[in-house]
């Protein structure tokens, strides 16, 4: 899918990779605005980059005053290119430059309101108080000589800065992501108006450019799908039909036990219409609760699915049954799933995906993986789909995790009562979460008011950002009990929790499909904890968001009337003792638990 820009030299904008979680998205963002762009090392020399037009230094997690942190070598700022940096670029281009950084008093994550104190041509139809999404903890204490503070938030006093004469600017937030509401028209004006870009790349039309890499990738060989029934595994199998035809594209679903209700009749249905003879069923449910008995860690979660996944692959190759001779493996990973399994540069590991842990990496090394999708985002998938006329049905669904309910159930090691706090009450469940760039794995805060209350969205963004012990905040959409009872429970993986969350899920689905709220959210995770009581051990977390790509989400207000019903509802499923309402934003929220 890579494409030369018109002059088939350097690209007009080269994005400088300092380990950051969206710096992929800004390289999409900028394509999207039809300019071609690539991304490099941050330490690229800057002889290596004389003649692009503009550079842009990428958010990342580290902080700039310590040993061995991402760097970028200062002579970039004595090029001709205009320089953008972006939260820890940002922090860079005052550290390199005599401006001073130091750590944050607290920490801002998510949404933020930018007050511009002066006029920039980076802000050029952007002025004015304006949400921009934050997502850092080091600041700009002092700006560099020949700089002007422009912009401020009320927890980062420079949030904004420029060198206009020599075309330097640095902003604390993230204008890649789709929750900076001015975020496409700042990244514009630094293209067009300071960089001085000319469109050169279109991001449509990319069916025929993919199915010619993977002829190019396969070669004579054959391609072995193991499919899920989403969006990406589906539309990068039909790809590779399309490419290379139905006798050499296999696809096979494995049943773990770990699915929605109704999946694997759902999926089945979808292959069926695409062709005679290229999908059938595994069915691996007792192989997958075996190998998960017992384990509570989510990333060692991660890790058995993703290693069973492959245990199961090889003997089924192995057999000859689906696939004799010359084959490689097809994968829908898309880049979200490499980002977060720290696979740039420099990224922080967030959480491990299925389709990176060792065995697939090792099937990587060996040329034997083809990823048809590998540099596209949720959205844009989407649009590959109905370019290759998928059913709406199938392309509007919401997206799924490929190790399914596993991540959805949590598990504990033993009991503990909740502890009161002067902000609410600490529950003893821990949480996966994105600050700053880096992976959290920290308590939840349990709020008793409403989900419905006035300001509690805002309310929670602001303890997050406060506390440091917690990255995610609850409010109490009802109970059988007290919060002052709640405890978690010892509690693993097992068919009879499963089935709980099964059928939780499918009731939660059922009424947003009805009511029509599922055409008001991205994706809507739920999730069971073991927090309850004695008789009911376990409690229902819902946590409807609203996102583009996956990078970056926002968390959903619930009408109060279907959030009653649908609470009302969950309480009265056998072992459920409460409904809790996730209020977090992502970051510093994942947008799965695990």
């Amino acid at each position: 899918m890579s494409q030369l820009s018109s002059s088939g030299s350097l690209p007009q904008i080269i994005v400088l990779d300092t380990g950051g979680q969206y710096c992929h998205l800004i390289t999409r963002k900028i394509r999207e605005l039809g300019v071609y762009s690539e991304i490099r090392p941050s330490e690229t020399p800057a002889e290596e980059l004389r003649g692009v037009r503009g550079i842009v230094i990428s958010g990342g997690p580290a902080s700039v005053y310590e040993p061995g942190s991402p760097q970028v070598d200062p002579a970039i700022f004595d090029l001709p290119a205009a320089v953008l940096g972006l939260c820890y670029g940002h922090q860079l281009i005052a550290w390199h430059l005599g401006g001073t950084v130091q750590k944050g008093e607290k920490g801002e994550y998510g949404m933020a309101h930018l007050e511009l104190c002066a006029s920039a041509p980076l802000f050029h139809n952007a002025e004015g108080r304006q949400q921009i999404w934050m997502s850092h903890r080091d600041t700009v204490s002092r700006v560099p000589e020949g700089f002007q503070l422009l912009g401020s938030t009320e927890t980062c006093g420079i949030a904004a800065m420029g060198n206009p004469e020599k075309r330097l600017y640095g902003v604390q937030f993230h204008p890649e992501v789709v929750h900076t509401r001015n975020g496409r028209q700042i990244l514009s004006n630094f293209l067009f108006d300071i960089c001085g870009c000319e469109t050169d790349w279109s991001p449509r039309d990319q069916a025929g450019k993919i199915e010619d890499e993977i002829r190019r990738t396969v070669g004579d060989r054959n391609v072995f799908f193991f499919v899920s029934g989403g969006v990406d595994s589906t539309v990068a199998f039909t790809l590779c039909l399309r490419a290379l035809g139905e006798d050499r594209v296999r696809a096979l679903y494995v049943d773990t036990g770990l699915m929605r209700q109704g999946e694997t009749e759902f999926v089945s249905n979808v292959f069926e219409s695409l062709g005679q003879g290229i999908f059938r069923v595994e069915h691996a449910q007792e192989r997958f609760l075996s190998a998960l008995d017992g384990v509570r860690d989510p990333e060692r979660k991660r890790h058995i699915i993703g290693e069973m996944f492959v245990e199961v692959q090889e003997q089924i190759l192995a057999s000859g049954h689906f696939l004799e001779g010359n084959w490689i493996l097809g994968q829908g990973t898309i880049y979200p799933d490499t980002i977060e399994s720290g696979g740039t540069a420099k990224a922080d590991l967030i959480k491990t995906h299925h389709n990176r842990v060792s065995g697939i990496q090792k099937l990587i090394e060996e040329k034997r993986i083809v990823e048809p999708l590998h540099l596209l985002y949720k959205d844009e998938v989407r649009e590959v789909g109905r370019e290759l006329g998928l059913p709406e049905e199938l392309l509007s669904r919401h997206p799924f995790p490929g190790p399914g309910l596993a991540i959805r159930c949590l598990c504990e090691d033993t009991t503990q009562p909740v502890v009161r706090m002067e902000e609410g009450w600490q529950a003893p469940l821990h949480s996966v979460g994105v600050q700053g760039d880096s992976r959290s794995y920290r308590p939840v805060l349990l709020l008793e008011e409403s989900p419905a209350a006035e300001g509690i969205h805002l309310r929670a963004t602001e303890l997050i950002n406060r506390i440091q012990a917690i990255n995610r905040v609850t409010a109490l959409a009802a109970s059988h009990a007290p919060v002052s009872e709640l405890r978690t429970s010892q509690a693993y993986l097992s068919a009879e929790r499963l089935d709980r969350l099964r059928r939780a899920d499918a009731l939660v689905r059922e009424m947003c499909h009805t009511s029509g709220f599922e055409n008001s959210v991205w994706q809507f995770p739920v999730i069971l904890v073991p927090l309850g009581t004695a008789e009911r051990t376990d409690s229902i977390v819902l946590r409807p968001i609203d996102s583009v790509d996956g990078m970056t989400a926002q968390s959903v207000v619930m009408p109060a009337e279907l959030l009653e019903m649908m609470s009302a509802a969950l309480l009265a499923q056998e072992g459920i003792c409460s409904v809790l309402y996730d209020l977090t934003h992502k970051p510093p929220g994942t947008i799965e638990w695990e």
